[in-house]
């Protein structure tokens, strides 16, 4: 009986032996595909961001939001909620008439956690002859198997840049 025993729990040492570089690699492998999704979400969810807001869909860049995002525009004016944030925008929207172009500069993705994206920004008005130009840093969270931008901010050019 002592000898069936000592048998059994080496056997049951030896399959955990074998078994083990193999979990540990397929936990290796979930890690990474996990984080390359959500790399692809975030891709996704940046273009969605900057395509609603240059497309005027209103109701996709508030989707994208965080209820509590804050935006600091160029001009140093602070908004706090994604209700106050659509409020300030309220005339892009309506309006439709504003040129909104975009080249990225840097990107960084922290796993499923948060990742930030600086643009190159540039949003005009012919109407009027209004162009601003900034740099933009968009930063996003991720909530609910989703980004969410949660805080941008532009710091503007000089006039003629």
């Amino acid at each position: 009986m002592r000898k069936n025993t000592v048998r059994t729990i080496l056997g049951v040492l030896a399959a955990g032996a074998v078994a083990l570089p193999g979990i540990a690699a397929a936990a290796t492998q979930n890690d990474a595909a996990g984080h390359r999704g959500c790399e692809e979400k975030f891709d996704e969810a940046q273009r969605i961001d900057m395509e609603s807001f240059r497309d005027f869909d209103a109701e996709a860049w508030r989707e994208g939001h965080h209820e509590d995002a804050v935006s600091v525009f160029a001009s140093g004016h602070r908004f706090s909620g994604i209700d106050a944030i659509m409020a300030a925008q309220k005339s892009h929207f309506e309006n439709r008439e504003a040129i909104w172009t975009w080249t990225e500069i840097d990107r960084h993705v922290y796993g499923c956690k948060t990742a930030t994206i600086e643009y190159d920004a540039t949003y005009e008005l012919p109407s009027i002859g209004f162009k601003s130009r900034a740099i933009t840093v968009v930063t996003y969270t991720f909530e609910r198997g989703r980004w969410l931008s949660i805080y941008d901010q532009g710091t503007a050019f000089p006039p003629g840049q």
